[in-house]
């Protein structure tokens, strides 16, 4: 036999039937006397030599028997699915044969037997030829009759109701006819007939009735060799060379399968064939043929039984039969072939799961894949075929194809168990298809997005990345993740683009100020927006952009604070729609996006020309916030200040408590001003300064600031009008000591001492001023000491220095104060001689550490890789930190290695050495958090640990 190139299978389980041991029921088929079968319709129909029909249940009982034909065997005998109709033909050769249609649904009275609805004589020209073939459609309106002598005899008519029928010749030939079968059509019916030379074909009724038959091919077939396929109305024609479709427009496909064949039938997707034996290689002789007949001999001979499945090419089962095989049929959902000797044999199809499970062990899962496409699995058990053999690919190392297998089968499997398999550097390309398809798929994480990122970034590929973040549709990708790789990777363009198309403005906000570092383009977004967006983004960078663009910012400031603002139309988010479809990169997106005026001029416009640039539309509505809140993002733009200050106090509407705010900064920041001035310039700002007090009914500025204010920055005309005013606490209380009032000064210090903290140490010295003062005081004087000391208004030895400055304070009232104080002090000196000891400990143990680093040979004996766990191999890097690496994990190709073990803490102390690096200039920071400090001492030992005031290296 061919189709040596076919897998073989074993897809059937086969067992015998045996039949009731009950009487006649034991051996049905064993009897000689069985000369056809049928089923149908829950049934078995055997027909007889005698004439008889019986009717098996599916118990294999004889349900029912009756006598079809008086004279005659029973050749050929069929039962019409769905119906209750059976066709026998009878056949003795003295005679025309004999075809009769039954209802078994239907009893005669007297005999009890199915009714007989029409009986028909065959005709053949007064030729006595047995019939060779015999076909009919399902409603028994057409049957076509073959004989041995090469004629085909057509009937027509109503057999079933016995309305007269019509009978007619179609096809002669001098080859004995073997073969006819019958495709419906709707408006077509043909009738494909097979000679031992030709096949061809019939129109039988529609359009071409009547024409002479068409020959289809000039090669015939056996008895028993042609079936139609009821799935799809093909004709399949079996030789000894190869099996052969046949279709309306002639012959189709056809697959080699050399030697003899016997019988042909369909069940469900398979061809079952039977090929009779082959002539023995010896020959009996004439001796021992006499000894018995043909049918003996065939006994002994084998017969090859096969099943295959023609569109996938596979044998799904094949075996040797002893004894010959009699007849095919299907029913119940399995197969049946009956032999010669009587036994009948049932082939019942494996399911689906177990026929994978075959392919499975034999490693053929294309064959599985296809087999699950024929049978309409679920798209789930599908998958799970794909990612097995996605699984068994990658095994033998084709990581390509098992990336195929892996995308297909995407919707069902695990991201993490395929990530890891392709985490090595040399598959990041089939990592990154996988991680791809898991975004179109929308079953990405943020940690895929991150991963994706981070192999673009690694492969330097620009072209995917922008192609992934411009990918149209819905978002596939957590954006905050994308955003985030990008910056980190130095795409800040990309990030930009993301964030703008994505409506996130404050992201690109950050992204032109922290990474671009394009100030005026940020500030031109920022008036883009709506107003509370535009303000939390004004707020959070003012500072900022006061320093990079301090002109344009102040008029922003003024024209929010003042409620004059409304957004720039042809900046922020509003215009990216119009301009994403033709971006050709990130960088045109975001240029196009923003417009900006100074492209190409001066780095920072003027304030008329940002207010110029601004269309004539009404203010968009909203509530202006305080302008307290702005004060601090002016701290060192003290011009700016001002004409922020100025321009807020021209509007009408403020209310009293901002007013107050404004005047009494703008009177600060004109005495600063003064300062930094000198000449006709001091002169000037003072006398803006002397203006703003001089009318206090008009300018509500508290008096208290005013002194304050004129102390700090010796403005002396200052301190001489607060002084004509009352109120002042400090002068309150100075005015009870100044005349001995004890009482009174302690009724102040009670009533102002909370605001007024400073009082305390006034009173301290007040109360010890003499006996008599101190006799009136009382216990007050402890509740002075227990105050100081709560809020560290004095420092201990500050309060004994006051203390001693006369003999009245004796040590017994002091005593307490003193021994808490004493107390505290030594507990926090132990606390700090532990501290110094302990870092010095530290200290020797590093520099002894560092010491046997740079003397000693280190001892390495890691076995294992830090990074992929995997046995030490060559080529290996170790770390004197103790950590080794296979030189792949390291993922690194320069000489500057760093242990990634240790990498981010050496960063850390990297970082924090700059930070003191750094601080160490900024001299200012310094005294602002010396004044600040309550312990001015540990500020000072803290910065001096920072290096502020240590000697600068002379290169």
């Amino acid at each position: 036999m061919a189709l040596t190139s076919w897998k073989a299978f074993n897809f059937f389980d086969v067992s015998q039937v045996k039949p009731p041991e009950d009487g006649e029921n034991a051996l049905i088929f064993e009897s000689n006397g069985i000369s056809c079968v049928c089923s149908g319709s829950e049934n078995i129909f055997l027909g007889s030599l005698d004439g008889t029909v019986q009717i098996l249940s599916r118990t294999f009982k004889v349900a029912r028997s009756f006598k079809a034909h008086e004279t005659g065997a029973i050749t050929h005998i069929k039962q019409v699915e769905g119906t209750s109709l059976l066709v026998t033909i009878s056949e003795d050769l003295s005679n025309e044969p004999v075809l009769k249609v039954w209802a078994l649904d239907k009893t005669e009275r007297k005999t009890g037997a199915p009714k007989c609805q029409s009986t028909l004589s065959i005709h053949n020209g007064r030729k006595q030829f047995p019939i060779s073939a015999f076909a009919a459609l399902d409603d028994l309106s057409q049957l076509a009759v073959g004989f041995a002598n090469g004629s085909v005899t057509v009937i027509r008519g109503d057999l079933i109701h016995d309305r007269g029928a019509r009978q007619r010749t179609v096809f002669e030939s001098d080859e004995p006819v073997t073969g006819v079968e019958f495709r419906g059509g709707s408006k077509i019916t043909t009738l494909y007939l097979s000679t031992t030379g030709r096949i061809l074909t019939l129109v039988v009724l529609g359009r071409g009735q009547g024409q002479p038959a068409r020959v289809l091919e000039e090669a015939g077939c056996g008895v028993g060799c042609m079936t139609v396929d009821r799935r799809n109305g093909d004709i399949v024609v079996v030789r000894d060379d190869a099996i052969y479709y046949y279709g309306p427009n002639g012959r189709g496909s056809c697959y080699a399968y050399e030697g003899p064949k016997k019988l042909v039938s369909i069940y469900k997707d398979y061809i079952a064939l039977v090929s009779p034996p082959q002539s023995a290689a010896v020959s009996r002789s004439s001796a021992l043929r006499r000894f018995g007949d043909t049918q003996a001999d065939d006994l002994f001979d084998a017969t090859t039984f096969t099943l295959l499945d023609t569109d996938l090419k596979y044998v799904a089962h094949t075996e040797s039969i002893v004894t010959q095989v009699k007849a095919l049929f299907v029913e119940w959902g399995d197969l049946f072939v009956l032999t010669l000797d009587g036994k009948l044999q049932r082939y019942h199809e494996k399911s689906l799961h177990q026929k994978l499970e075959i392919l499975y062990q034999r490693n053929l899962y294309v064959l599985a894949i296809n087999l699950a496409d024929k049978a309409g699995v679920e798209p789930s058990q599908k998958n799970t075929i794909f990612r097995k053999y996605g699984d068994f690919l990658y095994q033998k190392g084709d990581f390509d194809g098992a990336m195929q297998q892996y995308l297909k089968a995407i919707d069902n499997t695990e991201p993490s168990q395929v990530i890891r398999k392709f985490l090595d550097t040399q598959r990041i390309q089939n990592l990154i298809d996988f991680l791809e398809e898991l975004h179109e798929h929308h079953k990405a994480t943020a940690d895929h997005t991150t991963l994706l990122l981070n192999c673009y970034a690694k492969l330097k590929d620009v072209n995917k990345l922008e192609k992934f973040i411009k990918s149209p549709g819905d978002l596939k990708f957590d954006l905050e993740t994308a955003i985030s790789m990008c910056r980190q990777g130095g795409y800040f363009e990309q990030a930009a683009y993301l964030a703008t198309k994505h409506g996130e403005s404050e992201v690109v906000i950050d992204i032109l100020v922290e990474d671009s570092k394009k100030y005026a383009e940020a500030l031109d977004y920022i008036w883009g927006l709506e107003p509370d967006i535009a303000y939390r983004n004004l707020m959070k960078y003012a500072r900022v952009l006061l320093e990079h663009c301090p002109e344009v910012t102040t008029a922003l400031f003024i024209e929010y604070y003042t409620g004059r603002y409304k957004p720039k139309r042809g900046t922020g988010l509003s215009d990216y729609q119009a301009q994403q479809n033709g971006a050709v990169s990130a960088v045109r997106n975001l240029a196009a996006l923003i417009q900006l005026p100074n492209i190409g001029g001066p780095a920072t416009p003027s304030i008329s020309q940002a207010a110029q640039d601004t269309p004539d539309e009404p203010p968009v509505v909203y509530t202006p916030p305080e302008p307290r809140t702005a004060f601090s993002s002016f701290v060192g733009h003290s011009t700016q200040f001002v004409v922020f200050l100025e321009a807020c106090l021209k509007e009408e509407d403020l209310k009293q408590e901002d007013r107050v705010d404004l005047y009494t900064t703008l009177f600060e920041m004109y005495l600063h001003s003064a300062n930094e001035k000198k000449g006709e310039e001091k002169e000037l700002w003072e006398e803006k300064a002397r203006k703003l007090i001089e009318d206090g009914e008009k300018i509500p500025i508290d008096s208290s600031n005013v002194l304050l204010l004129s102390h700090l920055s010796n403005f002396k005309d200052g301190t001489i009008l607060v002084r004509e005013k009352e109120g002042l606490r400090f002068d309150i209380f100075r005015s009870y000591t100044s005349v001995n009032d004890t009482v009174g000064a302690i009724k102040a210090l009670k009533k102002y001492g909370q605001d007024e903290p400073q009082l305390y140490p006034a009173a301290l010295a007040y109360f010890i001023s003499s006996p008599e003062v101190l006799e009136e005081a009382g216990e007050e004087l402890d509740a002075v000491l227990k105050k100081i000391d709560e809020d560290g208004l004095m420092a201990p030895l500050q309060v004994i220095q006051t203390l001693s400055t006369n003999a009245v304070a004796t040590m017994g009232m002091v005593k307490k104060y003193l021994s808490d104080t004493i107390e505290r002090e030594r507990k926090e000196i132990s606390n700090n001689r532990r501290l110094i000891e302990s870092y010095r400990a530290e200290t020797e143990t590093k520099k002894k550490e560092i010491e046997e680093l740079g003397s000693k040979p280190a001892v390495f004996q890691a076995t294992r890789c830090s990074a992929c766990g995997g046995p030490m191999d060559l080529p290996a890097v170790h770390f004197l930190c103790k950590h080794s690496f296979h030189q792949r994990c390291l993922n690194q190709v320069d000489d500057n290695v760093e242990c990634p073990k240790c990498a981010t803490q050496n960063a850390t102390i990297r970082a924090i050495k700059r930070a003191q690096d750094e601080s160490a200039d900024r001299h200012d920071m310094f005294l602002d958090a010396l004044q600040r400090s309550n312990d001015k001492f540990s500020t000072i030992s803290e910065f001096f640990g920072r290096g502020v005031m240590s000697i600068p290296i002379v290169d």
